[in-house]
């Protein structure tokens, strides 16, 4: 047995917990029509490398789960943000904005180097096509980086001088 099944497991998780969370930030802030289109947008790529991660993991004797529905806002989050705007703890939109965007770049960061190491193992068992597919994927996943680094450092000083 070798570490691939693993880092195809990482992966595969790790794009579906990108795509939900950028779905939901997408929801959150829909008053920022800019981060939410390009959001909505970025989470595609997460659902079809999820996808395509599902496909290539066949051959590995990996069944993974396929993809998601789009995820629900469960009964706890509702009454907990219910009850924190009641008894005033809803943080200002911008720093939720900025938590969001850090909490986005940490994931994506994490499956930037569950790309890497994909593609070090298949490059090291001589599988061309996980090779292959990290090379498809993996700039789309830097993209999502620069993306929220940009974000980051366009909105922070804006916001975080105001308070």
């Amino acid at each position: 047995m070798n570490g691939i099944p693993i880092v195809l497991r990482a992966l595969h998780d790790g794009e579906r917990d990108l795509e939900q969370q950028l779905l939901a930030a997408a929801d959150r802030h829909r008053a920022e029509p800019e981060f939410r289109h390009v959001a909505k947008d970025v989470a595609r790529w997460s659902h079809e490398h999820a996808e395509r991660i599902t496909r290539a993991a066949v051959s590995h004797d990996l069944r993974l789960p396929g993809p998601l529905d789009p995820p629900a806002d469960g009964p706890l989050r509702t009454v907990r943000e219910t009850l924190g705007r009641a008894v005033g703890r809803q943080p200002a939109p911008g720093l939720l904005l900025l938590r969001d965007l850090r909490d986005l770049h940490l994931a994506a960061t994490e499956n930037s180097l569950s790309w890497e190491m994909l593609a070090q193992v298949a490059q090291a068992a001589k599988d061309t096509r996980l090779l292959d597919l990290a090379a498809d994927c993996h700039p789309q996943t830097l993209r999502q980086l620069r993306w929220t680094n940009t974000m980051i450092k366009t909105l922070s000083p804006q916001l975080l001088t105001s308070l």
